[in-house]
């Protein structure tokens, strides 16, 4: 699809709604390049419909997106089963204007998606539908092929569950960007002091390589085992980034993007590390990516 202005009205029609539809499925599905592949689902369908039978432009489109995103998302549960090392999201270089939304910062932040990595596809599709973009009831119960009460049902489960793994309090923009700003002067200036008043003893750091690049293949826990991590990165150059709404760091070694380091605080010290490294997921740091919660 090529967003350029048109007189057709069904293209208009998707243009004007396509950033939404796009964050609804990477919201659903943690992949920029999935979500992009279910948009031109969306658009063949879309392209070849009545529009004089359809009598909510933008809820239709969600709805196809959203049932084109669950099966993506079943496969791709099944791909993430054999994929090498930890999955992270893919990161998106996003406007400044998306950390003025706090919701929909916090929606699409790297903590928040693997949180809802922990949920199954519906749960996850109605949790999103509702929670942060705000469909009724009937609305998601259309998407889902589920009846009302059954979604009711759904999103307290996913409510509760969510509630009980996503990051403490609310973390403000100027919070986050002075966490980071500490974090990389440790880690350049190697004052393992300050690391440690930074991080939480129990953090957990998550490196994502897909088996493409070097990268730790689980979970690396506790300060102890960290530290000699995030030290190892000091001689490179660290560029201060905004990744899925938060401030994050592009590391860079011989000129070239080696990896997106983004952070999880929670009760101002930070409690978990995510490190993309694949480069198959890299590609969106060279541009900005439109997320919304409306359309156009």
């Amino acid at each position: 699809m090529d967003d350029t202005e048109t007189t057709d009205p069904a293209t208009a029609a998707f243009v004007a709604h396509r950033n939404l539809l796009f964050t609804v499925a990477y919201e659903m599905l943690g992949s920029a390049a999935d979500a992009e592949d279910v948009l031109q689902e969306v658009w063949l369908r879309w392209s070849g419909v009545d529009l004089a039978t359809v009598r909510d432009r933008r809820a239709f489109l969600v709805r196809v997106t959203t049932r084109q995103a669950l099966t993506r998302l079943r496969t791709l549960r099944r791909r993430k089963e054999s994929y090498v090392g930890p999955w992270l999201p893919e990161p998106l270089l996003t406007a400044p204007d998306v950390a003025e939304d706090a919701e929909l910062a916090d929606s699409v932040s790297m903590a928040m998606l693997l949180v809802l990595e922990t949920l199954g596809p519906t749960e996850r599709a109605v949790f999103v539908l509702r929670e942060v973009f705000g469909l009724e009831y009937a609305e998601i119960a259309e998407a889902v092929e589920k009846t009302p009460a059954a979604v009711r049902q759904i999103a307290h489960r996913a409510r509760a569950h969510v509630a009980a793994r996503r990051p403490r309090g609310t973390v403000s923009p100027a919070e986050s960007r002075d966490a980071l700003r500490a974090f990389q002067r440790a880690v350049e200036t190697g004052d393992l002091q300050e690391l440690l008043d930074l991080i939480a003893p129990d953090v957990v750091l998550l490196t994502d390589g897909g088996g493409v690049v070097r990268a730790a293949p689980s979970p690396v826990v506790g300060t102890e085992a960290v530290l000699p991590v995030l030290l190892r990165i000091a001689a490179a150059r660290l560029e201060p980034v905004r990744v899925n709404g938060y401030p994050a760091l592009a590391v860079h070694r011989d000129g070239v993007l080696d990896a997106v380091v983004a952070l999880r605080l929670d009760d101002g010290v930070i409690t978990g590390l995510y490190a993309v490294r694949n480069p198959e997921k890299l590609g969106r740091l060279e541009r900005e990516t439109a997320v919304s919660r409306e359309g156009a």
